[in-house]
């Protein structure tokens, strides 16, 4: 039995899906442990091309399971139709499972949050999780398991409603139809019920029949509600142990945590973002034109992403949150026709040389202090392992190594789930 962790060990983006759909082939179970469909993991195989944004990239594994994890806050209508989309691209989805304990994302949560972004926001993708994760904490929302009975649930709604309607009344918008909700939630518990399943227990099957289980955590680190750049962070923990605390295991049974960077760095929404580059050249070859399924736009926004150099003290930072055993560092084909890298060493603030993250508000002021390294300008794409890397590849590779002090097993070069090189 061996239970893995893979997060995103920078702002989001990494590449986390690629690795995951990589990995998926020996695993029994993949969970997806928190988040909502405010993002998206992008996996490329013989299946085609597939935007990920609640079901986990393992559903590729014809010989697993795939769960939804209690951590997540699921929009069903938009579950619905990723379902659809995967179905039709010809793959299986019979073995996908929901948690009862996840929380239902709601049509006014959407709403809420759309409204609170025009009277001035942090750069959400408007999907709602945010007042989602906020009315959780309140306890007036319905979970997945709140669909066996719908007279509970109605009865819950509508107790639920009068906090509701205020908050949309504040905002000048209409109040909640119950109608509306009673014929939501009917036609999601037709749809969803088969699938909803007692997590605990469903688990701990796994665990207890030594099976092989890969926790799939949505975004990354910087992002993490406690541990990241707040208050422009996501409002859930993508942080490793986090996987244990939603899966209801104890996290001493973790075996090995994967953290996922790309070879440079990106960022959506606001938020500091210390080696942001936007007037470089070489970040035009980096993004791409957008004809790729790997050029730097968002999976779920298609927003053109914040692009900059490897910031190494971010990276050694989210290395000591999540305790990485190996790290997977995507996208390296994207440096291959770059002269030099830039790579980001240390911070300057206020006359000062410091590696350690400080506040938010300073990381905004920071200068980052680079060493420039020798590009290998030449291809990396055919590449299966990481000994028959160009030199100054390898060397680029040892330096994040030695510096962030986690051993990098896996290099993205290319899109597809072939295109790694490994140890």
């Amino acid at each position: 039995m061996s239970i893995t962790v893979l997060v995103g060990a920078q702002w989001g983006d990494e590449g986390k899906g690629k690795i995951i759909d990589y990995l998926a082939e020996k695993q029994d179970l993949v969970v997806r442990f928190q988040g909502g469909d405010n993002a998206g993991h992008t996996v490329i195989n013989d299946k085609g091309v597939f935007k990920m944004h609640l079901v986990p990239s393992g559903i590729f594994n014809e010989h697993g399971a795939c769960l939804i994890g209690t951590g997540t806050v699921i929009n069903p209508d938009v579950l619905m139709a990723e379902m659809a989309e995967i179905e039709a691209g010809g793959v299986d989805v019979s073995r996908l499972y929901i948690s009862g304990k996840a929380h239902i994302l709601m049509p006014y949560h959407q709403e809420l949050d759309a409204l609170m972004e025009a009277a001035g926001g942090i750069g959400t993708t408007k999907r709602g999780i945010g007042v989602a994760y906020a009315f959780k904490m309140l306890r007036k929302n319905l979970r997945m398991e709140d669909l066996f009975d719908l007279e509970k649930a109605n009865a819950k709604m509508e107790s639920y409603l009068g906090v509701v309607n205020n908050m949309l009344a504040a905002y000048n918008a209409a109040p909640v139809d119950m109608a509306q909700v009673r014929e939501k939630l009917s036609t999601w518990a037709a749809f969803f019920t088969p699938r909803i399943v007692e997590p605990i227990s469903f688990v701990h099957k796994y665990i207890n029949e030594d099976k092989n289980m890969l926790f799939e955590g949505q975004l990354a680190a910087m992002k993490d509600i406690d541990q990241g750049i707040y208050p422009y962070v996501t409002s859930s923990c993508p942080s490793a142990a986090y996987a244990a605390v939603s899966g209801g295991f104890p996290a001493k049974k973790i075996d090995k945590v994967i953290g996922v960077a790309k070879a440079f760095s990106s960022a959506v929404g606001d938020g500091p973002f210390p080696t942001e580059d936007p007037d470089n050249a070489q970040m035009a070859i980096i993004r791409g034109k957008g004809d790729k399924p790997d050029d730097e736009f968002g999976a779920r926004t298609g927003r053109s992403r914040r692009l900059g150099w490897l910031d190494l003290p971010i990276l050694r930072y989210t290395t000591m949150v999540n305790g990485f055993d190996e790290i997977a560092l995507c996208k390296i084909d994207k440096l291959d026709k770059l002269e030099s890298i830039k790579v980001c060493v240390a911070y300057e603030l206020d006359g000062k040389r410091i590696i350690d993250l400080p506040s938010t508000d300073d990381l905004e002021r920071v200068k980052p202090i680079y060493e420039e390294l020798p590009g290998w300008n030449e291809p990396t794409g055919g590449i299966r392992k990481i000994a028959d890397l160009p030199e100054n590849a390898k060397a680029y590779i040892k330096f994040i190594e030695d510096y962030v002090g986690a051993p990098i097993k896996y290099v993205g070069v290319g899109p597809g789930r072939e295109d790694l090189a490994v140890l």
